[in-house]
């Protein structure tokens, strides 16, 4: 479990077919131990020298933007949530739903941005306004949401800490509905269907 709050930007250093290797300022953590890693959880098979090394499984790498990671590209990383830890944004599983391009990603008010992202068929009815999703593993606010699209507004702080400030028109994220929306949807389709 995660909150969406980054930590810090990671840099790939190596990329294979079963396995990525970030490196990251984040201490020793446990072999065994979950990182996030753009939002998607993953787990610590060898740490070393602020090296750490995941096995990704051809599922990951299909159904994330993770595979489009190049050598040096920045990530956002994230440490798993401990018991007595602020939770500054909001649960994050590390369970990416899909991914989906960046729409527009303009100027809003002096150092702000806004981001519109497509909304894929998995999250429809999982977004709101004033609703929260992460994006590539970023806790966010959704500030308006439409059939196709849904728009956040990134603050300068969220624009010069995470992979977001660095993204372009075009590109993939990683999204993940908030898990309560996904709960009270899922309960929602339960009464309707015993009505």
């Amino acid at each position: 479990m995660f909150t969406g709050i980054i930590e810090t930007l990671g840099r790939v250093e190596r990329r294979t077919a079963a396995g990525l290797t970030v490196a990251a300022k984040i201490g020793a953590p446990r072999l065994g131990a979950s990182i996030a890693i753009n939002g998607c959880c993953l787990t610590v098979v060898e740490s070393r020298g602020g090296r750490h090394r995941f096995d990704v499984g051809p599922e990951t790498w299909a159904r994330t933007n993770l595979g489009a990671l190049s050598a040096a590209g920045a990530v956002n990383v994230e440490t798993a949530l401990k018991v007595g830890d602020e939770l500054g944004g909001h649960f994050v599983t590390g369970h990416v739903d899909a991914t989906a391009e960046i729409l527009e990603l303009s100027p809003w008010t002096e150092g702000f941005r806004r981001l519109r992202v497509a909304l894929p068929a998995a999250l429809r009815g999982l977004v709101a306004a004033k609703g929260s999703i992460a994006v590539d593993g970023v806790s966010l606010t959704v500030t308006a949401a439409a059939a196709g699209h849904f728009e956040i507004m990134l603050v300068p702080h969220t624009l010069s800490r995470t992979t977001l400030g660095r993204r372009r028109v075009g590109e993939r994220v990683n999204l993940e509905a908030d898990p309560l929306a996904r709960y009270a949807l899922n309960a929602a389709r339960t009464l309707r269907r015993r009505a």
